[in-house]
């Protein structure tokens, strides 16, 4: 695991709605830098191993999303969930989940969560390489605080979710202890 004190360079493929394209898909292709998310802004990235999955869509995401505006209201500009993930796939989840807050950000050859140290071999439950599960704090494209869950490691049998959940990063930006994860948000079926 790599410890690193600056968000990586890269350029994330994203898909956003533009109304010029004909059809029933109105999307085309952005590509987005790291600078151009983080350069000159207060982030909070949080990042988990697949959309769709219990823990991401039953809690850590709908955590995030339930409380943006107590995150706002310490400074925090933006609120990014990362996934090794397709463009796809995110925005799907997103629609499911009902997120209108968070901005999901599909990492999907990996290359973000690779150069953050942080991508691990899932393969035990058919997941491949995906992220491990963690949150950070990023202002001006420096990581101020960075919370990894615990067993680190590829093929974990585990899906720690103790520390990079919503209220451990909200008690971190007020300077209070955290009181631990919250009971989830939505049931989960899948």
């Amino acid at each position: 695991m790599a410890v690193i004190d600056r968000v990586p360079n890269v350029t994330f493929k994203t898909r956003v709605r533009d109304e010029s394209v004909p059809g029933p898909n109105p999307y085309r292709w952005q590509d987005l830098t790291t600078e151009e998310i983080f350069k000159g802004k207060k982030v909070i990235v949080f990042s988990l191993p697949g959309a769709f999955t219990p823990t991401c869509s039953s809690n850590h995401l709908p955590r995030y999303e339930e409380l943006y505006e107590e995150f706002k209201a310490q400074g925090v500009d933006t609120i990014i969930c990362i996934s090794v993930n397709d463009a796809f796939v995110m925005f799907q989840w997103g629609k499911h989940i009902g997120a209108k807050n968070v901005f999901l950000l599909p990492d999907g050859n990996g290359e973000f969560t690779r150069k953050m140290g942080m991508l691990v071999d899932k393969s035990n439950l058919g997941f491949g390489m995906r992220s491990w599960r963690y949150s950070m704090l990023v202002d001006d494209c420096k990581i101020e605080k960075i919370f990894i869950e615990a067993d680190y490691g590829d093929n974990c049998p585990l899906d720690p979710f103790e520390v990079s959940d919503a209220d451990t990063m909200l008690a971190y930006l007020k300077g209070d202890e955290s009181a631990g994860v919250s009971e989830p948000r939505l049931a989960f079926v899948g």
